[in-house]
């Protein structure tokens, strides 16, 4: 077990804690790994009703430490892994992540995850598949991996396809990030809390595991108007096609300044994984199950984790911060079909993933 994930029980409740502050609790595999066996450990114990996710504060309150629920998973692991040993421990970082995820998703008893600050991939791994989704004015949630060559994996394929208009295939494309009043809006997010009340909130599940609704409700507050609902008819129509070309086109052709600024932030993606997005999104809308999604983000994750654009993404935006990757393909129309089925086809019998 690892300090990084403090597990605990708080009356009916088991409670884990990111406790990995100075990297915004950003996940590594022994988090993975203890966060998975104290789920398994209490699904079968009866003494407990509820599970609920958080992130430790910084017990000197400094604000730098407190600025994030997750912000991800452990990427110069990952690239470590992809310059140096073939990807092999980095498919086995997806696979048990992934494990993980679908746990949580297919968890017997509620799941109350606390979004309080910055929530991304790897952070919506974990809260996504809660029963209950809070957000609050701190929440900063996104998908941004097609900036550093990844994809917005982690269930997100599930999550972004099942989002209204074309909700999810711009926020896979642009990793634009939602506050806590556009998460509520957008379905990311069951309930939207003030800061403030979370103790509160936290202390009476604990105690009323069977309240769970009517506690967060009570304890709500009327959000901020969502910003990006005013975009919601641009969206729709801009992103309308699971084309990657027809996208850019469309917002060539608009003229908006919305249009403009989608279309610059889209020109520093990487235009592989963006097509990689838009045909997992579209293929998660054919699958049975979860678990059936989740087997599909590991075979794209085994593909894009060892291809150049990776490597490279977290170069410029992580190590030397250039900011200037240099994507190969180049363009949206280098990325043919025959490497992205490439990247969606099945691994031999051995290698597929599957579920605990």
């Amino acid at each position: 077990m690892t300090d990084e994930v403090l597990a605990t029980r708080s009356g009916a409740a088991g409670v884990l804690s990111l406790n990995r502050p100075r990297a915004i609790h950003a996940l590594t595999l022994d988090m993975v790994h203890a966060m998975t066996a104290s789920l398994l450990d209490w699904r079968g114990d009866d003494g407990l009703a509820v599970v609920m996710i958080d992130h430790q504060l910084p017990a000197d309150g400094d604000p730098k430490l407190s600025r994030g629920f997750c912000a991800g998973g452990d990427i110069a692991f990952l690239r470590n892994s992809a310059l140096n040993d073939g990807g092999t421990s980095g498919r086995k970082f997806f696979h048990d992540e992934y494990q993980l995820n679908h746990l949580l998703m297919t968890y017997g008893k509620p799941v109350v995850a606390f979004m309080d600050g910055i929530t991304m991939g790897g952070g919506v791994g974990i809260s996504g598949p809660a029963t209950y989704r809070v957000a609050t004015e701190n929440t900063k949630l996104a998908m941004p991996e097609t900036g550093i060559g990844l994809f917005p994996d982690v269930g997100g394929g599930w999550f972004l396809s099942r989002l209204k208009g074309r909700l999810g295939q711009y926020l896979a494309l642009t990793g634009a990030r939602l506050d806590g009043a556009e998460c509520l809006w957008a379905g990311l997010a069951t309930h939207y809390l003030p800061s403030a009340n979370l103790a509160q909130a936290k202390a009476r599940i604990a105690a009323e595991p069977d309240n769970i609704p009517a506690i967060l409700r009570e304890l709500s507050s009327v959000p901020p108007e969502p910003k990006i609902a005013a975009h919601a008819d641009d969206i729709a129509r801009l992103f309308a096609s699971d084309r990657y070309e027809d996208i850019l086109a469309a917002l060539e052709a608009d003229g908006s300044d919305f249009a403009a600024e989608t279309l610059k932030t889209l020109h520093t993606k990487s235009p592989q994984t963006c097509k990689v997005a838009l045909r997992q999104l579209a293929t998660s809308l054919t699958l049975p199950d979860f678990a059936a999604n989740m087997a599909m983000e590991y075979r794209i994750g085994a593909r894009v984790l060892t291809l150049p654009d990776f490597a490279e993404g977290v170069r410029a935006v992580i190590v030397d911060k250039d900011h200037a990757p240099k994507w190969s393909p180049a363009t949206a129309e280098g990325v043919t079909d025959d490497l992205l089925d490439q990247i969606f086809a099945p691994l031999g019998a051995a290698d597929e993933w599957k579920p605990l």
